[in-house]
């Protein structure tokens, strides 16, 4: 068997709080992939099809994904990267425009905050390489 995604079409919706978007399922498997790559050195048990074995970091690896999409969502990006960031501030008579990329210290995934930070809480950023 293939291993299972980390979070479903249903479960994003639930995240969100309105419906999936109709390319969900893509969105949350380019999402997975940003946290795979975020997840190198992470230590935990997973079965033979690589699926992990404890629920609570199955339930992390799923909110970390819904947190991608929604963080790519709002980004404008469709889960490519390709978007880009554009960002234009106005505050009174100061004005910042200009392109900015937000470099995560993970694994050069640009990761969402929120998605950081549940694979904090669950422990399992940043990873650890253990010798055999």
């Amino acid at each position: 068997m293939a291993r299972q995604p980390y979070a479903t079409p249903e479960a994003l919706a639930a995240w969100l709080g309105i419906p999936a978007p109709a390319d969900a399922e893509r969105l949350l498997a380019r999402a997975a992939e940003d946290i795979d790559s975020a997840l190198l050195t992470a230590v935990y048990a997973v079965d033979e099809d690589g699926d992990p074995l404890d629920a609570d970091v199955r339930a992390a690896l799923a909110d970390a994904t819904c947190a991608q999409v929604e963080y790519q969502l709002a980004a404008g990006d469709d889960g490519t990267g390709a978007a880009g960031q554009w960002d234009s501030v106005s505050i009174g008579p100061v004005s910042l425009s200009g392109r900015g990329r937000r470099a995560s210290a993970t694994a050069g995934v640009d990761l969402a905050p929120r998605a950081d930070r549940t694979l904090r809480r669950a422990g399992l950023t940043p990873g650890r390489v253990i010798p055999w």
